[in-house]
């Protein structure tokens, strides 16, 4: 039996692959064996290749770390140029301009290739030579296929056969891609970014160009701005995101000190305090782990980073590839992915065990992104959409298995980059004394409007103006009003800033009509989008984003229902940061905000599961001693049978903003109706603090 091949010889063969192909591939815009159109592509491709060669170079040499501001830019726009916006009509990587020279069919395949080719960017800067050898093998292998037909006189390859190249292209690495993928989530060795963070000079904005991602002068002035900032105000900045880490433990009822590793997700700029966060962890025994937000077809493109992550060149383009996967998704694929998953969580069971969960620092102020729904772009079919919902529910029930959730925690915070407009600083500091409010007032001041509810019934939610919203939410019975409670007091600890009271509303009841004439949701936006509920379910949706009525619903079932025919309403919540909405209101930024703010301004339904997922068994309480018994709903305690059932893997929170609020009252079992909000104003006894903002 022939031995087994040691690391050394492993590397060794990657290495002459990964020559063999590059000397092959440089060879190709020398042939002229295709048809000229077809000949086009692969010299444009090879270009590309080559020029990921020089980057590998570039790195591996430490000429990267020597090179000037000027080199380093001019480096990273030649890698991201072809595909940002003033170029991308005339790119192979829109799939619309390759359908136009190609066909549809034939479009959509050779676009994919070349998004995928476009992840090698990545793996140069990582050093990663699997990464790079397998792409590279990819387009040798799409090219191999053409030079096939040509000899035999033929035009092109049919279709199927190049299909299946990209499939079992997917099917063969994702053993070692989905490896890849969890080692970065769970070990803390795998120290990319965090080598970067802490061992470069962060006063010298080079730096910014050592991950290998976009970088703008959002990036270039966030850096900029950090290093102005006082190290007490950083240090503040450090100290409540990782503080809101810890005591989300601590109210979620749950062990930090059975935790070694925390997952830190951010944006390009914020290393100063990303640097400061790291130390701060590291004295609670939590080591950081941080990886690259996707760039491949292994681990999904989303105009929704998540990860570490420099500016996006064209969000379009995550958007027109987010679906490639409908080349090839079919029921065998779902399986060897959950294999995969399977292989990697149980040899890193261990290392799982100890993950506290992720510390995610998000961005706001860009330019708003509307997006363009493209024919010729990727779309999973019917069977698809159920093959990608089982897969997503599978997936996470496995992760859970591993990394459990009644043991993990999180926390997010957000903070504005330069895009927001030119009193950017000014912004910075207003988010700053958002996120660093007197939860105690708020704690104080929520707990009036939570001893209300707790009277009640049933919720009544009204819309004014244009707003057409009207609901009743079901609230669950307590058995025990001295000790039990409905809502949950949230302050700053795991949803940062402070300013809300949520709970998981009762299915059955729950019905009506929620309403918002314009909102941002994962960075998409929405038009009038309207969701009708049946006994807490979705029954029907809309939009005004597009002119069809079947585009709006396509929209709206891809990008929060994810694909599912219906979720249930997992949350209903009442935000109390009237500071923030006022100061979104002062500079004009209230289509900027992000969804974690912009939750605590108004109230707002989540659709999906609740907030309580995979840990409605831990007993969670509230400051006042009372426990908070709405953590399951008539869809999750379905776990108890088939967990398949009970999860969606997904949470959307919508908003209605308070001026478009024009009640919010609990009704008690007598019928008795308590208003808590009329108008857009709280006039609840004890909540008058909260309408100063608005003066």
């Amino acid at each position: 039996m022939q031995e087994m091949m040691t690391e050394t010889e492993k590397k060794e063969l990657e290495k002459e692959r990964f020559e063999l192909a590059l000397e092959r591939i440089a060879q190709i815009p020398n042939e002229k064996r295709c048809a000229e159109k077809y000949q086009n592509y692969f010299d444009k491709m090879a270009e590309f290749v080559l020029l990921m060669k020089k980057t590998w170079d570039f790195v591996a040499d430490g000429s990267l770390y020597m090179a000037s501001l000027g080199e380093l830019k001019k480096h990273n726009r030649e890698m991201y140029v072809d595909i940002l916006p003033e170029n991308y009509d005339e790119s192979y990587a829109n799939p619309t301009y390759a359908a136009e020279c190609f066909g549809k069919e034939m479009g959509q395949l050779l676009s994919f290739v070349y998004a995928e080719l476009r992840s090698m960017i990545a793996a140069a800067y990582e050093q990663s030579l699997t990464d790079m050898v397998i792409r590279a093998e990819l387009l040798l292998e799409i090219y191999q296929a053409f030079l096939c037909v040509a000899e035999e006189a033929q035009v092109v390859p049919e279709y199927e056969e190049l299909r299946q190249i990209a499939y079992w292209y997917v099917s063969d690495y994702y053993e070692t891609e989905s490896y890849e993928r969890v080692a970065g989530l769970l070990l803390p060795q795998k120290d990319f970014a965090t080598k970067i963070i802490l061992e470069s000079d962060l006063s010298d904005i080079r730096y910014l160009y050592y991950y290998g991602e976009y970088v703008t002068e959002n990036e270039i002035r966030t850096a900029k701005h950090m290093t102005e900032l006082s190290v007490e105000t950083t240090r503040l900045m450090a100290d409540t995101y990782t503080e809101g880490y810890r005591i989300g433990f601590e109210v979620g009822n749950k062990d930090i000190s059975i935790k070694k590793t925390v997952n830190i997700r951010y944006c390009l700029g914020f290393e100063i305090m990303i640097k400061q966060a790291i130390e701060n962890f590291d004295r609670i025994g939590l080591k950081p782990t941080v990886y690259r937000a996707g760039t491949n077809i292994f681990q999904g493109r989303s105009v929704n980073k998540n990860g570490f992550f420099g500016a996006n060149p064209n969000k379009q383009f995550d958007y027109d590839h987010k679906e490639d996967q409908a080349l090839f998704l079919d029921s065998a694929l779902v399986q060897r992915k959950l294999e995969c998953m399977q292989n990697a969580y149980e040899q890193l069971k261990k290392e799982a065990g100890v993950m506290g969960g992720p510390a995610v620092l998000e961005i706001f102020g860009e330019t708003p992104f509307v997006p363009q729904s493209k024919e010729a772009a990727c779309k999973l079919s019917d069977k698809q959409q159920k093959l990608s919902v089982e897969y997503a529910s599978k997936a996470g029930a496995l992760q859970n298995k591993y990394i459990k959730g009644e043991e993990r925690s999180f926390t997010i915070i957000a903070f504005p980059v330069p895009d927001i407009g030119v009193q950017y600083e000014e912004i910075f500091d207003e988010i700053i004394r958002i996120n660093t409010l007197d939860y105690k007032l708020y704690q104080s001041i929520q707990q009036s409007i939570i001893d209300t509810l707790d009277q009640g019934d049933y919720v009544l939610v009204k819309g004014m103006g244009k707003n057409h919203t009207n609901l009743k939410i079901q609230l669950h019975t307590l058995k025990n009003p001295e000790t039990e409670t409905n809502f949950e007091n949230c302050v700053a600890d795991v949803n940062i800033p402070v300013g809300e009271v949520f709970t998981s509303p009762q299915l059955d009841g729950t019905e009506g009509v929620l309403h918002v004439t314009r909102v941002f949701l994962n960075e998409l936006e929405y038009k009038d989008i309207s969701i009708r509920f049946e006994n807490g379910m979705i029954t029907d949706y809309t939009c005004a984003n597009f002119e069809t009525e079947e585009e709006n619903k396509k929209y709206i079932k891809d990008n929060v229902l994810f694909h599912h025919d219906t979720l249930p309403i997992g949350e209903f919540a009442i935000g109390t940061n009237t500071t923030a909405y006022v100061v979104a209101r002062k500079y004009g930024i209230e289509d900027k905000m992000p969804i974690l703010i912009a939750e605590k301004t108004g109230p707002h339904f989540a659709v999906g599961d609740t907030c309580y997922s995979h840990a409605e068994e831990v007993k969670v309480y509230n400051p006042d001693g009372k426990e908070i018994i709405a953590r399951d709903n008539e869809v999750s305690l379905l776990r108890k049978e088939d967990m398949g059932k009970a999860y969606f893997n997904c949470h959307t929170d919508i908003t209605i903003p308070y001026d478009e609020l024009g009640e919010l009252s609990v009704v008690t079992k007598g019928n008795e109706v308590i208003p808590i909000i009329i108008e857009g104003r709280f006039v609840l006894e004890g909540c008058e603090e909260l309408n100063k903002a608005f003066e």
